[in-house]
């Protein structure tokens, strides 16, 4: 039995806000799809793409429109290595700082594993618990996060390191 609707298993862009900060996790644009990116980018504010996978497509366009991509490489249905989480923390205190209506953007492959470790990482220095930040994701992606994943967010010990200062707000970020 074919599945004609093949393309459509892979999970629509998921808006995730808290605390005002917004993440957008979606799964990894082709150069034949980055002008359709590029205009759900903007549907969301989104100032900022993070890209957790290999690229396999030209930033030129995303640049040209403004919108800055951020390589955070690490492999596949692991976990973020130290200086990547520092990297990711202070990537989105800049962006919220900046613009406190903005959107962060973060993919992987499929939007499901590393972008969303990324984001629920982001949660819980927002203050969540690990489990409520894993359940507020999957609400909107179903099957994000994989075992090994969860584990390191279960130990993941955070340390507020995005509650700004003088009562600014935050904005979102694309994941």
């Amino acid at each position: 039995m074919s599945n004609m609707r093949n393309k459509s298993i892979r999970p629509a862009p998921s808006e995730i806000e808290y605390k005002g900060m917004r993440f957008l996790i979606t799964d990894r644009p082709t150069e034949a799809t980055l002008p359709s990116y590029v205009e759900e980018l903007k549907r969301h504010n989104a100032m900022a793409v993070v890209r957790v996978c290999e690229p396999t497509y030209k930033t030129d366009l995303l640049e040209q429109e403004g919108i800055p991509v951020t390589d955070l490489v690490f492999d596949d249905g692991t976990f973020p290595p130290a200086p990547v989480v520092e990297e990711w923390l202070e990537l989105l205190r800049k962006r919220f700082r900046a613009d406190a209506t903005a959107c962060v953007a973060v993919h992987c492959v499929a939007g499901l594993g590393r972008a969303p470790v990324l984001v629920a990482l982001a949660l819980m220095e927002l203050g969540l618990k690990y489990e409520d930040a894993v359940e507020l994701i999957r609400q909107k992606r179903r099957g994000a996060i994989n075992a090994k994943q969860l584990q390191f967010l279960e130990k993941y010990r955070p340390r507020s390191r995005l509650k700004l200062k003088n009562g600014h707000k935050a904005g979102c970020c694309l994941q």
